[in-house]
């Protein structure tokens, strides 16, 4: 089992930074972190779009779910180290670029994966329920570890038996020290099996540079 997994949508914002947070984590400190699902749009399947949501969210969280599945027949086809590299472009089209409607097209999909030499047919998977099961799967498995009623990232320490918690939700990502700071701060308040919950409404906007 990999040390840390890490449940994403990569149309959330806060997932992608808390992401970029993990991955100066490793840059200082060398882990085995397997990135896995969890999508929005299944989350919020039972939820009206058009009264609980601002105008876009339905199409947002639609174009999460296609992006999972893409990613999804990536690990299938070339293994798990191919997730990563996926998100990291997709993260950066969406979220650096402010390009997400780049991905409504299968052209957009195929010049990522082309980009990272991989096959571009998985293109077809954003427009197929091929690989609905597994993405539901593995966010259901994300919503049980954590107690359900959460969103996105969530961290898996040490799975599959190990702490898992929403969060945290940061609007920067740390790097250097500061960054293995906030990451073994997170680990002792995760690992303490009488810690449930830390929580402020105070948030900045994100901050993606």
């Amino acid at each position: 089992m990999a040390d840390v997994e890490f449940f994403f949508d990569p149309v959330c914002p806060w997932a992608w930074i808390t992401s970029r947070w993990v991955v100066n984590v490793l840059e200082e400190q060398p882990m085995d972190v397997e990135w896995r699902f969890i999508c929005l749009r299944i989350v919020n399947e039972h939820r009206d779009y058009e009264k609980d949501f601002r105008p876009g969210y339905e199409r947002g969280h639609t174009r999460g779910l296609e992006l999972l599945r893409v990613a999804a027949a990536a690990r299938a086809t070339i293994g798990r180290e191919a997730v990563l590299p996926l998100y990291t472009a997709f993260g950066r089209t969406i979220h650096l670029e402010r390009n997400a409607p780049a991905f409504d097209e299968p052209s957009g999909v195929a010049s990522i994966l082309a980009e990272h030499g991989y096959p571009t047919e998985l293109a077809s998977a954003a427009t197929s329920t091929e690989y609905d099961d597994v993405v539901r799967e593995e966010t259901q498995l994300a919503l049980d570890r954590c107690g359900g009623n959460i969103g996105t990232p969530v961290l898996s320490f040490q799975p599959p038996d190990g702490p898992s918690f929403f969060g945290p939700v940061i609007n920067k990502a740390p790097a250097g020290k500061e960054a293995v700071e906030l990451w073994d701060a997170v680990w002792a308040l995760g690992s303490n099996p009488h810690f449930s919950e830390l929580k402020r409404s105070l948030r900045g906007r994100p901050d993606f540079t």
